[in-house]
């Protein structure tokens, strides 16, 4: 026995009941996991680049009172 992994890009529930049922038609053993990814890559990675130049100096702390004088 071989394994494949393939990922399908679904528009609802629909669509992946019907793959689900053509692997039980083919008598295709299958595994099915729902994958979510909250958050788009783009983002996460501006958040942890953010993150390492604060940590290498590249940023600064400011206080609560800077903060109310910036918001307005």
């Amino acid at each position: 026995m071989s394994s494949v992994t393939f990922t399908a890009y679904t528009d609802d529930t629909a669509q992946i009941e019907a793959i689900q049922a053509f692997m039980k038609a083919l008598k295709i053993r299958f595994d099915f996991q729902k994958e979510e990814k909250p958050y788009d890559p783009a983002f996460v990675e501006k958040i942890r680049q953010g993150d390492e130049d604060f940590k290498a100096g590249k940023g600064r702390k400011i206080t609560v009172a800077e903060l109310d004088k910036l918001r307005k």
